[in-house]
């Protein structure tokens, strides 16, 4: 019988009325002759919800319990939902993340799968049952609850169908695809019918909030079909692919931001070989993801080295980075949190030239400054002003040509 993942996010099941569609989504599924495994996230705001209140005790809380307190979320939607399956006359189980065997490593908060046990769900299946199952969560092999990190029902969704071989990961949100670009910036950007999983993987680690990045790497190491659907109508979504040689006719697929973003610089750092490995092992010791990183070469032996990180590491980043300034007997660390980036994103651009002239043109005739660049076969990003933010996607977007076209 063929197996069908679906996901559904935070504002899927922000309500019992939202649930109860979340429920005839699954029904329906089950009524075509499908199996049914069905992921869910936290009722609307919750999580944030529950953050705010650990914060209120503390600005800094223990990661472990925070893990222990943020994993309550998922498993009220999975008990909400199985409740709305049985009052629709349906077989239905819910499971939490260790329940259901999802194994993770300890890094609390930012935990990654190393392994998922299929037994219980495939069980769980032969009786009839349509599966629930929390997203964004696990168990470590230290016995521990662990979180996957921002996105992590996504990933849970994807490692599930990796696991269980289905035929399709069907990720329900609050927008019914894959657009050019975000289409409340720009209203005349287009969905995608399609797109590749090196540029959705592009996409969402730039910043585009419809899939999280580690399960689009997942969908492609494990090569899982993914659709990103609307959970509010029935209409096609978008198709997450293997790139084929068609796709390379479209150069650019979509135009990705980020507002999570700040800059640390460490001034005046001594040029001898090592030093930028000393930097960015410690960062990298404290799980903080670095993403643009430049060295400007300086005078008297001494370089600049800024890099980018997210918001929610600034805090902690900023703080090894003076560590380090001391250390090296660099001369200052200085910090910028009012930036954003602006990226294009094709797998065209590997056989395609001139998008970069065209993209610098728009932000020089909107009056935009670039502060960092950065590159890569399919990608070019830039770090300009939060400020400007809005007025450099909407001229990208106008200078690529990437609107909808009237039907």
């Amino acid at each position: 019988m063929p197996l069908v993942v679906q996901k559904f996010g935070g504002s899927s099941v922000a309500d019992v009325e939202k649930i109860k569609n979340v429920a005839r989504k699954g029904i329906r599924e089950k009524k075509e002759g499908n199996d049914v495994i069905v992921v869910v996230s936290a009722m609307g705001k919750t999580t944030d919800q529950l953050i705010a209140m650990a914060h209120r005790i503390t600005n800094d809380p223990n990661p472990r319990e925070m893990d222990m307190l943020m994993s309550t979320g998922e498993q009220v939607s999975i008990a909400m939902l199985a409740i709305a399956f049985h009052s629709m006359g349906e077989k239905a189980i819910s499971f939490t993340g260790p329940q259901v065997g999802i194994i993770t490593d300890s890094t609390h908060r930012k935990a990654r799968i190393k392994s998922i046990n299929t037994e219980k769900i495939h069980k769980a299946l032969r009786e009839g049952n349509i599966v629930i199952v929390a997203g964004f969560q696990g168990i470590s092999t230290e016995n521990d609850i662990t979180t996957l990190g921002r996105g992590g029902s996504d990933t849970t969704a994807v490692a599930l169908a990796a696991a269980l071989n289905a035929d399709v990961c069907d990720i329900y949100t609050d927008v019914d695809g894959v657009y050019t670009t975000d289409p409340r910036i720009v209203p005349k950007a287009r969905k995608l019918e399609k797109i590749t999983y090196d540029e959705m993987l592009e996409l969402a680690s730039l910043g585009a909030k419809v899939l999280h990045s580690r399960s689009v790497e997942l969908a492609k190491n494990y090569n899982v079909v993914i659709q990103v659907r609307s959970s509010f109508d029935d209409n096609p979504g978008t198709l997450v692919v293997k790139e084929d040689k068609s796709m390379e006719d479209i150069v650019v697929s979509g135009v990705a931001y980020n507002r999570n973003e700040t800059k640390i610089s460490i001034i005046g750092v001594p040029d001898h070989p090592g030093v930028a490995s000393e930097i960015f092992s410690k960062i990298a010791d404290a799980h903080i993801v670095v993403d643009m990183i430049i060295q400007n070469v300086g005078g008297d032996g001494k370089n600049d080295i800024s890099f980018t990180v997210g918001k929610e590491d600034f805090v902690q980043t900023l703080k090894i980075s003076k560590q380090l300034c001391e250390e090296l007997g660099a001369n200052e660390v200085r910090s910028d949190d009012k930036i954003a980036k602006v990226s294009v994103v094709g797998v065209g651009m590997k056989t395609h030239c001139g998008v970069a002239a065209k993209m610098f043109r728009a932000l020089a005739n909107a009056g935009i400054n670039i502060d960092m660049i950065s590159t890569s076969e399919i990608k070019i990003s830039c770090v300009i002003r939060s400020d400007d933010l809005d007025k450099a996607v909407q001229a990208i977007h106008d200078e690529l040509e990437l609107e909808a076209h009237p039907s």
